[in-house]
């Protein structure tokens, strides 16, 4: 029962036996019955009095809860002029305010975090209770579209751990995961950071400084042994073996040179000098500077252009070789009797060939690694290092026996 049926009941109930009782006393002292009819009225006059004042601040207050309960905060109670009652509601609307202010305060925070999830270079993957995918930012989108395995990943993790990925040998990842409290339970999220930048950085300012110090030190003594062996067959006459010995040995220091300044150029490669190119043209061009030798071999090297021509902005001497280094690995790869397609796709390009595949895909970018038994290990990493100075995107797999793959990505 509520408080007002309760109090209309009472004074009901109160009045009804006071009529009562003054209908005995009317029979006794018509005087006495006057006054008890006065005094009952009044009762009624201060019961209304006391309702107005008591319980309708009250069901201004249950207005203001159910007001609370739908969280709207801008609706405030006005003073009834009762001391007591108004300190109440002056705390009530001082509430009101301070909950309006929080909400507004937590409301540009969270549109705050959600802006910056939305443009953070960094991948942000956000689960539900379930460990299921949620909400991802544009960067997350990305990588999840180029990671197949990435949402595999991220399940074997536990909160708190992380994890270093690589692709293809160049492009380096590391997830970490962890978790905050939602509604008294453990949502997890994860962060992607593409650490490729800071790595070949890294790694290309230590192997430089090998490479010049060896440089130095092979310069170093490559020019006077070099000038020792010249004078020595300038200014004797040696019997054809120890001529021919020399010769080989003055070869070999070109040779040794000649290795060395190919790494040099590696760590000294300029900036690209961005130009517009015609894509068709520069396969072409590509195509025709193997023509011979692939003849030589029996390898078949077929261009597959689009109906349109593509225009690109980049270095043309770089990029020509890149692709000269493409197709040579692709020509070393098929060794005799096969076929190698140059295609012009769509914002891509790729050189396709029916050699033995690529052994070891995950390392073919590393400095130095080779699988060629002279190989030196610089190509692909030269290639690596114009193709990401561009900005571009690139792949080597071998989907199918007989099928290898180079796929280059340009930005326009």
């Amino acid at each position: 029962m509520k408080l007002r049926t309760k109090f209309l009941l009472f004074v009901i109930v109160l009045h009804g036996v006071a009529l009562t009782l003054s209908w005995f006393v009317f029979r006794e002292n018509k005087w006495l019955f006057l006054a008890s009819e006065l005094f009952i009225l009044l009762s009624l006059w201060f019961s209304r009095s006391l309702y107005l004042q008591l319980l309708r601040p009250l069901k201004m207050l249950t207005q203001g809860a159910e007001v609370l309960k739908d969280k709207d905060f801008s609706v405030r109670l006005i003073k009834t002029g009762q001391t007591e009652m108004d300190a109440l509601i002056g705390v009530y609307n001082q509430m009101l305010d301070q909950l309006r202010h929080e909400r507004t305060l937590q409301e540009q925070q969270h549109f705050f975090l959600e802006k910056l999830i939305f443009t953070s270079p960094t991948g942000i993957i956000i689960l539900d209770y379930d460990g299921a995918v949620q909400q991802t930012n544009p960067k997350a989108e990305i990588l999840l579209l180029q990671l197949p395995r990435l949402l595999e990943d991220v399940q074997e993790l536990g909160s708190g751990e992380s994890r270093t990925l690589t692709i293809n040998g160049v492009n380096t990842f590391k997830l970490q995961k962890s978790h905050f409290i939602d509604r008294g339970f453990a949502r997890h999220f994860v962060m992607i950071e593409e650490l490729t930048t800071e790595i070949l950085a890294a790694e290309k300012k230590v192997y430089g400084k090998v490479i010049r110090m060896m440089a130095h030190e092979v310069n170093n003594t490559i020019g006077p042994v070099n000038s020792i062996i010249g004078s020595t067959l300038k200014a004797h006459t040696l019997d054809p073996a120890h001529q021919g010995a020399l010769e080989v040995a003055v070869e070999r220091n070109q040779h040794l040179n000649g290795f060395m300044r190919n790494f040099a150029d590696l760590v000294k490669l300029p900036p690209p000098e961005r130009k517009p190119l015609s894509i068709q043209s520069l396969l072409r061009h590509a195509a025709q500077l193997h023509e011979a030798r692939a003849a030589e071999k029996n390898i078949r090297i077929h261009l597959e252009f689009l109906p349109h021509d593509t225009t690109v902005s980049g270095d043309r001497l770089q990029l020509e070789q890149v692709l000269i280094n493409v197709i040579k690995n692709a020509m070393e790869a098929i060794g005799t009797d096969g076929d190698i397609r140059i295609s012009q796709l769509q914002d891509a390009v790729r050189i396709s060939d029916t050699g033995h595949g690529v052994e070891a895909p995950a390392d073919v970018f590393t400095p130095f690694f080779s699988t060629k038994p002279d190989g030196q290990g610089i190509g692909l990493m030269l290639v690596r290092d114009i193709l990401m100075a561009h900005g571009w995107q690139f792949s080597l797999e071998t989907p199918s026996p007989g099928d290898t793959r180079f796929t280059i990505r340009f930005a326009r």
